[in-house]
């Protein structure tokens, strides 16, 4: 970098050092928070479902979490896109560059789902997720849009007592981190998230990050 500085000043007339180059980084562990299951799950059966609001919110990140889907895919789906295969569902994602990712619908999800949208009333045609009256009761008929995903879901973090960072790529990342710790294969990963390269998927493998409390008392005087 030195020597391209001179040779743009015309100090010196050429690069001797051209062919160097330095050590090329490589990110091996992603950023997003990544939260455990025993979190997961008590924030999940936190969410209240007297309310559509409630219903909604926790189809939303259940699909997330249990689907490996990105936010913007999920805001994206129509109630035609949860569609029977056979005795199961599956759930039609539309991804990033027009591509659509198929995904059979985990049974629980399949519940959820279910419990929503009889309860919204969602007709066929309709976006999945939409937005809420005032008071939480009716959907719109508008889709959720991203930041409302973002606000409902730091919310009902909030509510349920959690100071913990959480955002919408949070519950992806948590399912594909609790799937391979429950011995799930990479490559299966790779393709329920629809990830091009595996090594994309194994940014969200968490599984060597925790520290068990045990561990760190072994450090005494």
């Amino acid at each position: 970098m030195l020597y391209d500085f001179l040779v743009v000043r015309q100090i010196t007339p050429s690069n001797p050092a051209h062919s160097v180059r330095g050590p090329k980084y490589v990110v091996k562990k992603g950023k997003t928070p990544v939260w455990s299951r025993e979190d997961a799950k008590a924030l999940l059966d936190s969410i209240p479902k007297d309310t559509v609001s409630g219903l909604r919110d926790l189809a939303l990140i259940a699909a997330m979490f249990y689907g490996f889907a990105r936010v913007s895919a999920v805001l994206k789906l129509k109630v035609d896109d949860y569609y029977h295969n056979g005795a199961r569902r599956r759930l039609r994602l539309h991804e990033k560059g027009g591509k659509e990712h198929e995904m059979p619908v985990h049974h629980l999800l399949e519940q959820i789902l279910d419990e929503y949208i009889v309860a919204a009333r969602l007709q066929s045609g309709q976006p999945l997720f939409q937005s809420v009256n005032s008071v939480g009761t009716e959907v719109t008929g508008r889709a959720l849009n991203r930041y409302n995903a973002w606000a409902a879901i730091r919310k009902r973090a909030r509510a349920a007592g959690f100071l913990t960072p959480v955002g919408c790529h949070t519950w992806r990342a948590t399912g594909i981190t609790i799937y391979l710790e429950n011995d799930g294969r990479l490559e299966h990963a790779q393709q329920m998230a629809g990830h091009e390269s595996p090594r994309t998927t194994k940014l969200y493998d968490r599984t060597k990050d925790e520290i068990t409390l045990s561990e760190v008392e072994r450090i005494r005087l």
